[in-house]
C-alpha cells in the first residue's frame, strides 16, 4: 500500500513539472541532443586527428605524437667555420616537424657543459647529445642519465668514460687526423723540420689528437724541432699573435702547424705582415684542419698545402640510431666514426673544394 500510495504520489509530481516546464524541457532535451551530437562529432575529430598524428610520427619512434625532447651540449658555434656548420646541421635535423622538442646548450669550457648536462637530466630529457669541450670528467653526469632512463648520444668528440655510459658515439678520429697530416708532412722530405705548432682548446679531443700525432713524430726524429707548441683556443687573432712573436724573436722555421682552419688563416696574416713567402714554393709549409671552403681555395690557389678533413655533419646519423632505439632497435655499432681524408694543394681540384668544402 505505501509504494502504492508513492508512486501515485511521484506520478503527480512529474505531471505537474511537465505541464509547467514543457518548453524548458524541450529545449532542455534539443541541447542535450546537439551536446550528444558535438561531442561525437569531437570525439570523431579527436581519433581522425590521433590518427593522423600516429601516422604522421610513425618514422620518429614517438607512436604517442609526443615529440622527443633532446638536450643538445655544443661548443660555440662561433668557435670556427667548421662549429657553424656542425651546429646548423643540428638545428636542421632536429625539428619539431622530425619530431623533435630540441634544446641547446654551448659553451668552450668542459665544466659549463657537464653543468648544462647536469640541468638537462633534471629536465627529463630523453636524450642527450654531447659535442664535449674537454675529454675528462663525464662519468657523473652520465651515470645521473643513465639511472635516470636518459639515452647518451656522443657526437663529434669523444670523452673519456666507459662505453656502458653512452649508447652511441659519432665522431671524427682525430688521432687518425693528426697521423694522416704528419705522415703528409714527413712526405715532404725537408732536410729539417722547424715547427711552429699552434694548439685548439687543450684536453679537447681534436687538441689530443692532432697534437699526439705531431708529438710522437718530433719524439722519433731529431730533425723535427717544435720552434714553439702553443695554444690559441681555435682563435685567429691569438694564432697571428703567436706567430707574429715568433719572426720577432728572429728564430727559423719552415712549417706551421695549426690544429684548425681559422688559426692557420691567423698564423699566415702575420706571415704576409712580415713579407714571408708561404704555400706551394714558398718558404713556410701552411697546414689547417677542418677544410672550411675558404681554406681549400687557399689550397687551390697554393697560398697554402694541406688541410686536413673535418666532417661536421652528423645530425642525419644521430636521427637514425634515436629512430632505431624508440622502435626498439639498439645501435648496429657503438661507434661510428666519419670518413675524412687530407688534401694537398699540389693535387687538390675544383670538384674537391665544391665537394668538400664547409
Amino acid at each position: 500500500m505505501k509504494k502504492l500510495i508513492a508512486l501515485l504520489l511521484a506520478l503527480m509530481v512529474m505531471f505537474s513539472l511537465g505541464a509547467c516546464g514543457s518548453k524548458e524541457t524541450t529545449d532542455s532535451t534539443a541541447n542535450n541532443d546537439a551536446a550528444a551530437t558535438d561531442d561525437a562529432a569531437a570525439t570523431d575529430d579527436a581519433a581522425a586527428t590521433d590518427d593522423a598524428a600516429t601516422e604522421d610520427t610513425g618514422d620518429t619512434g614517438a607512436a604517442d605524437g609526443e615529440l622527443i625532447k633532446v638536450g643538445i651540449i655544443n661548443n660555440d658555434p662561433n668557435e670556427s667555420g667548421y662549429r657553424t656548420a656542425n651546429d646548423a646541421d643540428m638545428k636542421a635535423v632536429f625539428t619539431e616537424e622530425n619530431g623533435y622538442d630540441a634544446t641547446y646548450a654551448y659553451s668552450l669550457k668542459n665544466d659549463e657543459q657537464i653543468a648544462a648536462a647536469q640541468k638537462f637530466v633534471q629536465d627529463e630529457v630523453d636524450y642527450l647529445l654531447i659535442s664535449a669541450a674537454g675529454t675528462a670528467g663525464w662519468d657523473s653526469v652520465l651515470m645521473d642519465a643513465q639511472n635516470a632512463g636518459i639515452r647518451v648520444i656522443l657526437f663529434d668528440r669523444t670523452i673519456d668514460a666507459d662505453d656502458s655510459l653512452y649508447a652511441a658515439s659519432i665522431v671524427s678520429d682525430m688521432a687518425l687526423e693528426g697521423e694522416t697530416a704528419v705522415n703528409w708532412l714527413a712526405d715532404q722530405g725537408l732536410d729539417e723540420y722547424n715547427i711552429i705548432h699552434i694548439q685548439g682548446v687543450m684536453g679537447s679531443a681534436a687538441q689530443v689528437g692532432r697534437t699526439g700525432a705531431l708529438d710522437e713524430m718530433v719524439a722519433a726524429n731529431d730533425n723535427w724541432n717544435l720552434v714553439t707548441q702553443q695554444t690559441a683556443e681555435w682563435n685567429a687573432e691569438t694564432a697571428q699573435q703567436i706567430v707574429q712573436s715568433v719572426i720577432d724573436s728572429g728564430e727559423e722555421f719552415n712549417v706551421i702547424y695549426a690544429e684548425n682552419d681559422d688559426m692557420a688563416k691567423g698564423a699566415v696574416a702575420a706571415l704576409d705582415k712580415a713579407n714571408i713567402s708561404h704555400g706551394v714554393d714558398g718558404d713556410v709549409i701552411i697546414m689547417g684542419f677542418d677544410c672550411n671552403k675558404w681554406a681549400l681555395e687557399e689550397l687551390l690557389a697554393g697560398n697554402w698545402n694541406y688541410d686536413g678533413q673535418c666532417n661536421p655533419f652528423q645530425a642525419s646519423y644521430i636521427d637514425e640510431i634515436i629512430k632505431g632505439i624508440e622502435n626498439g632497435q639498439e645501435p648496429a655499432e657503438k661507434v661510428v666514426i666519419m670518413e675524412e681524408k687530407g688534401f694537398d694543394a699540389a693535387t687538390i681540384t675544383q670538384e674537391d673544394v665544391d665537394q668538400y668544402g664547409i
